[in-house]
């Protein structure tokens, strides 16, 4: 399977080798831009999942969106203000392609969760870390991936793969600055935010890049 996986989709098989094993370089003694590459490379790669047979249009968008989020993941590493403008960056184009894709007539539930997590987020975001000062920052960046959030939630791109997956990213954003403040002691939280971050892209790429294909756009990653 992972044979056949790595034949007909070499850039979505080595996304997976580079994502699935980045925490393995939490326990390794290595450079720190070693380190940095490897983390860089599971959404990074998927660069390539998106250009691989189509270089314009909805693809170039999505191959955008990858290399500003994959950028954040580096600079986090080095600094996290210019992190957090790469991933905002990476959102605005995500959801300038959700939008041009938007669901006609959504449920009145859907849309009013959609606004829920681009309200609520923020505001938990704010009183997550012990740091005031961070908070207000925390808040601001979440607003961008809120909203990246909820234009997935109600696109007409599958709700439970691309929206879904865009919800585990921000729950990942969540979990970030938490670890600055209430939940600072705990040692699985690193894990988890990896696994909801890169699972979150993942989902969202694969959807995207599916359901595009589905719909006679021609790509295969």
């Amino acid at each position: 399977m992972a044979q056949d996986l790595a034949h007909k989709r070499p850039w979505l098989f080595a996304s997976l080798l580079f994502g699935l094993t980045y925490p393995i370089s939490w326990q390794l003694d290595m450079p720190e831009m070693l380190s940095i590459a490897w983390k860089m490379g599971g959404v990074g790669l998927l660069v390539g999942y998106a250009l691989r047979r189509h270089h314009s249009g909805e693809f170039l968008l999505l191959a955008a969106v990858m290399v500003f989020w994959a950028l954040g993941d580096g600079l986090l590493e080095l600094d996290m203000i210019w992190g957090a403008i790469a991933f905002a960056i990476g959102h605005v184009i995500a959801i300038t392609l959700f939008l041009r894709h938007r669901r006609v007539n959504p449920a009145l539930s859907q849309l009013l969760l959609a606004i829920a997590v681009f309200v609520l987020a923020p505001d938990i975001a704010y009183f997550l870390p012990a740091d005031r000062a961070f908070g207000i920052q925390a808040a601001i960046y979440t607003l961008f991936v809120a909203g990246m959030a909820g234009s997935a939630w109600n696109s007409n791109f599958p709700r439970y793969r691309v929206g879904l997956g865009a919800m585990a990213f921000v729950a990942s954003d969540l979990l970030i600055f938490a670890r600055t403040g209430v939940l600072a002691e705990a040692g699985w939280v690193s894990y988890a935010i990896w696994i909801l971050y890169y699972g979150g892209v993942l989902m969202i790429a694969t959807g995207v890049v599916t359901t595009l294909v589905k719909r006679g756009h021609f790509a295969d990653g």
